[in-house]
Order: structure tokens, then C-alpha cells, then sequence
């Protein structure tokens, strides 16, 4: 027996444990069947759920039911990232609590306490994961600092190591000072501020009354200048090219040097150059061998290079005292304020100290990047929608080397040592390294260990073939890989997506993916990026407590539309928990009129027009889903199954039945009883991979009458009706009927037609057909559109006219409106439409406005266009029917 609402919090839990009790998550129970494998974008250990977290894994879980329920063998495989910088910062969190630091336990201790926080706090999100209704095979979790995945990054490396693409180089990265680590380029955040431009006049060393101007933000850095660049064709500094200037402060000579890096039309047209500060200034001094002056301490302060007046300072304090000394001097010329990014770690918002010349280690991906490459270009993986392969395409053409090493304690170690004359051996243990130092030396020498870690992007790069138990070539390897297709967002295509790409097709020799389908960014209910400044930001788990997870997730489905911003709010969410309250409602409609299912029923012979309606409704809202579903067009399918749930079940189907069910056919009545209840049990099949919850749970109660239920929903087969052929003679009846009711209504509400009006209908056709249709469901055409009388004939003089079908229907309205005022009502909806048409076509030929305007605003002016638009052809139609 169905309670008469449905409470979430009631049921979502124990529908849970029943799933998980039941095995069905649990892949390899179907060893025949072909595999179905879907990885999970692994989230970091420090994370909890967001808004993209919930898009994201309901899209996964959506194609993960769908599949396991079309009778695939489904791997959903679970994990989580280590997330080295964001790890290592929350327990420096709580040892600065408790006025302690990483340096003062030790790196080995340090780690230990990192492995502690992960056991009694790490892994929050994957119980929020869970509370969505994930269906991961959760027996399979990893984690990419496990034994097995660790082995994987080892063996990885050692191997890029011994083909000569995995080195060591000297090299400018972004380095943050307070992490004390390289930063990749890709993780820095480059914010505008307010800053100054300072102008520097650098005297000739030959004639110190003739100065060359340079422009800086940065006027610390100049302590590390060692040329000055100007244009090769510019006139004005031709014959100073060779010369050279003596450095302020520092009493240093550098070279005026000729390099197209300089621009005639910026400022001065001289630039000072710092190759050690500086990524253009590098590749500048790299054309001219010029000599690389690192300035600065790892921590940000000015080092033993500078002159000993700066020495020690904060390079912000340094800052302050150069242009100091220079305005003192008389070589400061003016300081402009200017707006400049400035780049940023993402993760600590730290100040990056942009760049430092370091030793790193780096991977040559030019040869793993061409096959990557070559791959989306043949189509062995494919992303959808397509114009992501641009993206694609546009990072791997244009890669330089990885710098794949971290300055931090939390991470894969690198398995390099050194001896005391710094010869390096790579292997994967340190007896294979011992081994070679003694085949080198001739004897046992002392070694230590490279104390860098790896980026967390290289094991995450391993994730679809190491967590099946690569480099062991275990059953699961062979069964599961390559995986079907990746669900991710388009802002780590490289970051990850590439990633894993070159490196499958490195060690696997496969494509990890035939798919790439890449989701919308989540944007509020206005379409404004969410941040905390905002103060849009949007808890999932806050709407699942107030709304159940369905709603979230069908929101989030319906909503995924390819290429556009996905907008989410409470009152979204709302409106879904309302379409699984309809569903709801419906069942126990079913349930109150003895709707059961029975045995036998066979669906391809009935007898009643309504029933083989409705049938042939499900067959198309079935093959209309599925193909959705099978192209990743999720809003498409989300969308198909509420238009046939709300509207042709529940507003149409049990409204046409109402009359069957009172009355006295007998016959009529058990067929449409049974007819009803096989639809809603189909329903509850189609629905299930969006709102798995209340589908689960009405299986369960429904599944009480009528033959017993021989599993859990999440355990039924998708549905397959190719024995069952759509009846057209019905389709084109009931669809009539449809029409001409949804007509009255429409005008009815146009007109301003009092609710209680009860009008007469006349209908003129030449067909036959919509005649007797017409008498057939007369009692119903009478209730449905709350008319007096409908009957074939003539139309009446001032009747608003009505086209349905092949014919025309007259609405008598003499007598219920006033003709004139209505008129002029509309006139004047239609002059308000026109008016706010026209503002928005002026916003939107105005190239300030376009230009200045986000997307998002762009966007939903195009969008208000168009309901206008609507409105307006609405209106138009109304006025055509008054005459």
C-alpha cells in the first residue's frame, strides 16, 4: 500500500544498502555479457560534493543504470586522488594549530600523519557520493597512493627514464614561495590588480647623459637584468645596438641587444630583459647567450646575486626600497598605474614567484603527444560534442616538456638516487639502484634518495589501465580495458584528459576511451558563475536533504544540454521534486482503481483505441529515450521522459481511462487496469536510471500485487518492445482528440473565458474519420475542455476559429467576452511584445554592450528574445480569431 507522500529521507538509504546488500553494483556478475567500463573522475581526498561533483557523477550513473539494465557487464570503477598540494596544505593546517610544522616531525612522520588524517577524515565525498545514488562497484575502490597504483607510477617512470624521455633540466618554472614548489603552468591563476607601471631610465655606459627607458611592474627583478632589447628595425635605437648601459643599483654593464621581442609601439620600445625572472625574457637570453642572474631565495627573499643593500629582503620589501634608491638617483622618469594579472597558485593564492630557474624533472611528451593526437584525428576516440577535439587538438600541437616534479612531501617519491658525485640511477627499488651504483663504481656506495614527489596528474594520467591492476596482467585488465567512455568537464582536457590519452597508448597500446563526452559548466539560476564572493554557491547536499536526490538528479539530466551553461537553483530543483510527486500521485491512482499487473497481459492485443494509444506512446517515448541516451544527449532523453510521464500518462492516458474505470464494461475494464499498470511499470523502468530511488521504491510496493518481481529494479532489463508495432489509426485518434481539447483550452485562456463558461463547439470537416471521432469521445471532449456541446456542423458568425486536423472548429464566444475590449487588450500585449523586442535587438546591435557583456548575460537576452517572440506569435494568432 503506497503512503500518500513520498518522503525521500524515508526510503533513499535503505534503497541503498538494498542495492549495495543485492551485489548489483558488483561488476563481473555477468561474465558472458559484453563490458560496459566507465571511470570515475577520482576526487580529490580533501573534497566534498559540489554542484559539478553531483553533474557529473549523476551523468555517469545515468549511462552506468542504462547500461547494467541493457545487460551489460558494468564496471563503474570508484576511486580518489591523493591531491598532493591540497593534502599536504590541510594537515600544515592542523599543525600550525597546534604550533607545529612538517619541518619540525620530520618527513617521515609527516607522512604518517598525512596517511592518519586520510583514514579518519579523507574519502567524505564518496559517502556524499553515495547519498546521489552513485552505483560505483565501491569492492574496487583505489586510491592513487595505494600499493598496486604506486607500483604502476614507479614503473612508469623508470621505464620513460631508460627510453631517454623522462630528464633533468635546469629551467624556468612558476614557483610558489610559501609551498616552496614548482607550480605547473596550468595551475596558476593569473588575477587582475592594481599595480604600477614604473619607468626606469638606464644611462649609456659610454655617456651616462643619454638614458634608454624601460617599463616594469616588477623593479626588484632588474637587480637580475643582463641586457636591454630593442627592436632590430627600429630607427631610433639602431645605433645604440651593441652598446651597452650600466644597470642602476647593481653597477653592472649590459648588453643593448637587437631581439623582435621588443615592440616599437610599447612605451619606450626598450626592454629590459631578466632571464632568470622572466619566461620571454628566457627564451630572449637563450637566442643570445646571455648570462641567467637568479636573484631570489626558494622563500621569496633577494639572494647573494643582488647587491648586498637588498640582500635578505622580502622581494615586496625589495621592491619598495629599489624604487626608493632610483627616485633618489633621479632615474625613476614617472610611475604609471596600471591593471595587470598577476599570476597565482590556485590552490594557496599565494603570490607565484614567477618564474624561478630550478632543477626539475622532465618528460619529453612530443612523441606521446603525436600519437595522441593521431588518435582523436582517426577517430579511434571521438569527443562529444565535437568542437572539444579543437581544444584537444590545440594543446597537444603546441606541448612543451612536463615538469613532473614537485617540491612537496605527499606524493609518489621519485625513484631516483644519487651518490656523493651526483650520478643519478633510476629503478624501481633502491636495491636496483644499489646495484647499479655498484656495477658503476665497483663497489657499495651510499645513495640518497631524489626527495621530490611526482605531479598528481602523472598517477592520475595512469588511472583506466593502473587501476585494473597494471602492470600485472590481471583478468580485469584484459576484461575491462580499454574503458567505454570518460564524463568530464572541458577545463582538464589536457590537464587529465590528454594525459591519460598519451600515456594509454604508451603502455596499453590502446586508446583508454572510445569517448569523450564532455558536460556544461554549472552556473546559477541566472547564469553567473557560482563563487563564495557571490554568495551563489549551491550545496548539493543541502537540496538533497530538502528535495531527495531524484530531484537533483533529474534537474541536473534534464538541464545537460551540449554547449551551453547549465543553470541550477532551488526553484529547478523544486519543480523536479514536483515531477517525481506526479509520479508518485499517479501510482496510488493506479493502486486506488485497481490497477494491478497480471499474468499474461499482452500489450500487442488490445482491444480499446486509448489502450493501444497509450502502448504505442511508450514505444516512442522508448526508442526516443534510447536513442538519446545512446548519442549522450542526456537533456534530450531526461526531457522525452518528462513530456511522456507528465503529459501523455498522467494528464492525458489516466484522464481518457476515468470514464472506463466507472463504468460498466467489464471487459474494457480489466484490460485498461491492466493496461495502466503495465505502463507504469514500464515507466518506472525508463525512469529508473534518471530517479532510481522512487522508481526502486514503487517497484518494491507495486511488486506486492500481482506476480512476483524477480529482482530489484536496479537488477530488470531495459525495455524491449520489438515484438510490439504502434497502432497509427489509434495514434491518429487519440492525438485528434488531444489537439482540439488542448485548442479549446488555449483560447479559452487567450479569450479570458470565464472557468465556469461552459461554450458550444461546432466542428466543420470533409473527413469522416474526425467526425466520428469527434461523437466517439464526446463525453470526454465535454469534460476535458468544459464545453456545453460539441457537434459536426456549420460554424457560427463571430465563432473564434480553431484549425485541428483536416478541419476547422468554431468556439462560440458570443456572449461570454466583450469582442472590443478583448481586441484591444491584445492590441495592446502585442505593442508591449513588439516594444521589448526591439530593446533587446537595439542591446544587442550595440558592439559596446556585446563587447563588454559576459556570455551569459549575451545569452539570456537571446533568450528573452525569443520568449517574446513566442508571445508575440501567440498573440497574433488570438487577435486572427477575434476577426
Amino acid at each position: 500500500m503506497l503512503e500518500k507522500t513520498y518522503n525521500p529521507k524515508d526510503v533513499e538509504a535503505r534503497l541503498y544498502r538494498a542495492w549495495e546488500d543485492s551485489g548489483a553494483f558488483r561488476a563481473g556478475n555477468k561474465p558472458d555479457a559484453k563490458p560496459f567500463t566507465i571511470v570515475i573522475p577520482p576526487p580529490n581526498v580533501t573534497g566534498s560534493l559540489h554542484i559539478g561533483h553531483a553533474l557529473n557523477n549523476t551523468l555517469q550513473d545515468i549511462l552506468s543504470r542504462f547500461e547494467r539494465m541493457r545487460g551489460r557487464d558494468v564496471l563503474w570503477q570508484p576511486g580518489m586522488d591523493h591531491a598532493g598540494i591540497a593534502t599536504q596544505l590541510v594537515v600544515e593546517r592542523q599543525l600550525a594549530e597546534r604550533q607545529t610544522s612538517r619541518q619540525k616531525l620530520g618527513r617521515e612522520a609527516f607522512v604518517k600523519r598525512v596517511w592518519e588524517w586520510k583514514a579518519e577524515s579523507g574519502g567524505t565525498i564518496l559517502n556524499q557520493l553515495k547519498r546521489l545514488g552513485a552505483s560505483c562497484d565501491w569492492s574496487r575502490e583505489r586510491f592513487t597512493m595505494d600499493e598496486g597504483l604506486s607500483r604502476a607510477v614507479t614503473k612508469v617512470f623508470v621505464e620513460l627514464h631508460k627510453q631517454g624521455l623522462m630528464y633533468k633540466d635546469t629551467r624556468l618554472v612558476n614557483w610558489d614561495p610559501r609551498l616552496q614548489t614548482a607550480v605547473s603552468d596550468l595551475e596558476v591563476d593569473n588575477i587582475e590588480i592594481k599595480g604600477n607601471l614604473w619607468h626606469i631610465k638606464y644611462p649609456l655606459a659610454d655617456d651616462p647623459s643619454v638614458a634608454i627607458t624601460v617599463a616594469t611592474t616588477r623593479p626588484e627583478t632588474m637587480l637580475g637584468d643582463t641586457a636591454v632589447a630593442v627592436h632590430p628595425d627600429d630607427e631610433r635605437y639602431k645605433a645604440l645596438v651593441g652598446k651597452s648601459v650600466r644597470l642602476p643599483l647593481s653597477d653592472r654593464l649590459v648588453a643593448i641587444i637587437a631581439d623582435a621581442y621588443a615592440d616599437p609601439e610599447k612605451g619606450s620600445g626598450a626592454v629590459k630583459i631578466t632571464p632568470a625572472h622572466d619566461f620571454n625574457d628566457y627564451e630572449v637570453g637563450r637566442r643570445h647567450k646571455l648570462d641567467e642572474i637568479n636573484i631570489l631565495t626558494l622563500d621569496g627573499k633577494i639572494n647573494d646575486n643582488a647587491p648586498a643593500a637588498y640582500r635578505g629582503m622580502d622581494r615586496f620589501e625589495a621592491r619598495k626600497r629599489v624604487v626608493a634608491d632610483l627616485e633618489a638617483l633621479g632615474l625613476l622618469e614617472k610611475v604609471e598605474p596600471v591593471g595587470h594579472a598577476v599570476p597565482h597558485d590556485e590552490k594557496t593564492k599565494t603570490v607565484v614567484l614567477e618564474p624561478m630557474l630550478t632543477e626539475q624533472w622532465y618528460l619529453n611528451v612530443k612523441p606521446l603527444a603525436e600519437r595522441a593526437l593521431g588518435a582523436v584525428r582517426d577517430g579511434r576516440t571521438k569527443f562529444v560534442p565535437e568542437r572539444f577535439a579543437d581544444t584537444y587538438y590545440r594543446w597537444l600541437e603546441d606541448i612543451r616538456p612536463w615538469c613532473v616534479s614537485r617540491q612537496l612531501w605527499w606524493g609518489h617519491q621519485i625513484p631516483a638516487w644519487y651518490d656523493d658525485e651526483k650520478n643519478i640511477f633510476v629503478a624501481e627499488t633502491e636495491a636496483e639502484a644499489r646495484a647499479q651504483a655498484k656495477a658503476k663504481h665497483g663497489r657499495d656506495v651510499t645513495l640518497t634518495r631524489d626527495p621530490d614527489v611526482l605531479d598528481t596528474w602523472f598517477s592520475s594520467g595512469l588511472w583506466p589501465f593502473s587501476t585494473l591492476g597494471w602492470p600485472d596482467e590481471t583478468p580485469e585488465l584484459k576484461r575491462y580495458y580499454p574503458t567505454d567512455v570518460l564524463v568530464t568537464m572541458f577545463d582538464i582536457i589536457f590537464f587529465w584528459v590528454a594525459r591519460m590519452m598519451m600515456f594509454g597508448l604508451k603502455f596499453m597500446d590502446e586508446v583508454p576511451f572510445h569517448t569523450v563526452y564532455i558536460h556544461a559548466r554549472v552556473v546559477d539560476e541566472k547564469g553567473q558563475k557560482m563563487s563564495k564572493t557571490r554568495g551563489n554557491v549551491i550545496d548539493p547536499l543541502t537540496l538533497i536533504d530538502e528535495f531527495g536526490a531524484d530531484a537533483l538528479r533529474f534537474a541536473l539530466a534534464i538541464a545537460a544540454a551540449a554547449g551551453k551553461d547549465l543553470r541550477i537553483g532551488r526553484s529547478r530543483v523544486e519543480i523536479h521534486r514536483n515531477f517525481c510527486t506526479k509520479i508518485w500521485n499517479a501510482a496510488r491512482f493506479c493502486e486506488m482503481n485497481g490497477c494491478v499487473r497480471t499474468v499474461g497481459n499482452d500489450p500487442s492485443a488490445l482491444t480499446s483505441t486509448v489502450n493501444r494509444w497509450i502502448v504505442g506512446e511508450l514505444v516512442r517515448a522508448r526508442n526516443e529515450v534510447t536513442a538519446a541516451l545512446d548519442a549522450y544527449r542526456f537533456n534530450d532523453a531526461a526531457g522525452g521522459l518528462y513530456e511522456f510521464v507528465w503529459n501523455v500518462y498522467c494528464d492525458w492516458y489516466l484522464e481518457f481511462i476515468k470514464p472506463i474505470l466507472s463504468g460498466s464494461d467489464e471487459a474494457q475494464k480489466a484490460e485498461t487496469r491492466a493496461t495502466a499498470a503495465w505502463v507504469m511499470d514500464e515507466m518506472l523502468r525508463l525512469m529508473h536510471p534518471f530517479i532510481p530511488f522512487i522508481t526502486e521504491e514503487l517497484w518494491r510496493v507495486t511488486g506486492e500485487q500481482g506476480p512476483k518481481r524477480e529482482s530489484l529494479l536496479i537488477s530488470a532489463a531495459w525495455p524491449d518492445y520489438a515484438k510490439i508495432a504502434r497502432d497509427p489509426t489509434a495514434e491518429a485518434e487519440m492525438n485528434w482528440v488531444k489537439a482540439l481539447i488542448t485548442e479549446v483550452r488555449s483560447v479559452r485562456a487567450e479569450m479570458n473565458v470565464p472557468p465556469a463558461s461552459k461554450l458550444p463547439l461546432t466542428l466543420k470537416t470533409p473527413s469522416a474519420d474526425e467526425r466520428a471521432w469527434l461523437d466517439r469521445h464526446n463525453e470526454l471532449v465535454l469534460r476535458l475542455a468544459r464545453l456545453e456541446t460539441a457537434k459536426a456542423g456549420e460554424l457560427a458568425k463571430g465563432s473564434a476559429q480553431i484549425v485541428v486536423g483536416e478541419g476547422t472548429a468554431g468556439l462560440a464566444l458570443e456572449g461570454f467576452i466583450d469582442f472590443d475590449k478583448e481586441r484591444a487588450r491584445l492590441t495592446k500585449e502585442v505593442k508591449k511584445a513588439d516594444g521589448e523586442i526591439a530593446r533587446i535587438d537595439a542591446k544587442l546591435a550595440n558592439k559596446d554592450f556585446v563587447a563588454r557583456a559576459p556570455e551569459e548575460v549575451i545569452e539570456e537576452q537571446r533568450e528573452k528574445r525569443a520568449e517574446y517572440e513566442a508571445a508575440r506569435a501567440k498573440l497574433g494568432e488570438a487577435l486572427k480569431r477575434l476577426g
